[in-house]
């Protein structure tokens, strides 16, 4: 008999045993108690019944307490690893266009796409409070396996803890990820030089407003919905058209505004914006104007900055505007040689005005 085949056959077997009992373990309460996060039988089945139904591949089921891969398939890929890390405390934690769930993938598959790289594999580790309604953490679980799914990526390990009631805010998660950088790309905001240009990939502050209008905070009635997506396969689509990309960035938290004074002062430059080229819906200028907010300070979760060589720049935007997350792509500026660190915006009237970093926080949880 050959061994190995053999082994392949009962591990097999095994993973079919296996499938069979967690979809029998289904988690009986409707809400989350202390003995979810205890280790025992009643956390197995939270995490056989939410994580492990929704998240299924090969690496995850093998239930270990980490994943493990093949470095010669990575090498094969690029010859750099890149890995990030974030957590989120977005209230709600369902809102027009997403959720919290949607946001964890998204957010950490755009982090780590911002390099160049390709995002691969992705752990999930969440905090629940007390109290959490079992069926609010499936929806979450589903929203993420879909918006995983869609990034092209695997949730591949985890973690699990639940804190007494009152002490979260019903759900907070952490997502880290992996991704393999292409061999030749080298994007940082070291490389941008003068003569630059700025590319944005469509309408900034969606996000902000859709989350602000979700708490219930302003009685609008509009159709503004979160810009959450991912952003790898338009990354994808530039570099196959310009792989000499200078510098990436997505718009998150601060904003388009903190964005750009990141790179002006990483790299010893100016940067001059052309207000009127900046998109901006109308809906969202209008509650910018009502509560006295900058739209170039909302935060973003499908935007992003480009910044290339201006030879560079409509073969880029033109790509851009070839892949439905980039269709509204634009030039909205320009990189100048100094004054050094400043970011500049020239107003519809004509007049110039500095873009300062953020202070303090605009809108909380944001994200």
């Amino acid at each position: 008999m050959n061994f190995s085949n053999s082994h392949s056959t009962q591990y097999s077997l095994f993973q079919k045993i296996e499938k069979i009992r967690r979809q029998k373990n289904k988690v009986p309460d409707t809400h989350i108690t202390l003995a979810h996060g205890s280790g025992g039988k009643a956390m197995r089945d939270l995490i056989d019944d939410i994580f492990i139904q929704n998240f299924d591949n090969p690496t995850l089921s093998q239930l270990e307490d980490q994943a493990r891969f093949d470095l010669a398939s990575f090498i094969k890929q690029g010859d750099r690893l890149a890995f990030t890390t974030d957590s989120y405390v977005v209230d709600p934690l369902f809102f027009p266009g997403g959720d919290i769930g949607t946001l964890a993938i998204n957010g950490t598959v755009n982090d780590l796409a911002m390099s160049g790289a390709k995002p691969l594999y992705l752990s999930c580790s969440v905090i629940l409070e007390e109290g959490l309604p079992v069926e609010t953490l499936r929806r979450v679980a589903q929203s993420m396996q879909a918006a995983a799914q869609k990034a092209g990526v695997q949730v591949v390990t985890g973690d699990t803890k639940v804190v007494h009631r009152g002490a979260a805010d019903k759900l907070f998660i952490n997502t880290s990820g992996i991704g393999i950088i292409p061999t030749g790309v080298n994007v940082s905001a070291h490389n941008i030089q003068p003569g630059d240009a700025i590319i944005i990939n469509g309408e900034l502050g969606n996000h902000g407003t859709a989350i602000l209008i979700a708490r219930g905070e302003l009685a609008l009635d509009t159709d503004i919905e979160s810009d959450c997506q991912p952003l790898n396969n338009l990354v994808e689509t530039i570099l196959n058209v310009c792989p000499e990309v200078h510098a990436m960035r997505d718009a998150t938290r601060g904003g388009l505004a903190t964005v750009l004074n990141e790179f002006a002062l990483g790299s010893g430059v100016g940067i001059r914006l052309d207000e009127q080229s900046i998109p901006v819906r109308e809906e969202v200028k209008g509650v910018c104007e009502l509560l006295g907010l900058d739209p170039l300070y909302l935060a973003n979760e499908g935007k992003f900055v480009v910044v290339v060589g201006r030879e560079n720049a409509d073969t880029v935007v033109s790509a851009m505007k070839s892949h439905p997350a980039g269709k509204d792509a634009c030039i909205i500026g320009e990189v100048i040689p100094s004054p050094s660190g400043v970011v500049f915006l020239k107003t519809a009237f004509g007049a110039e005005r500095i873009v300062d970093m953020l202070v303090g926080e605009q809108l909380p949880r944001i994200c």
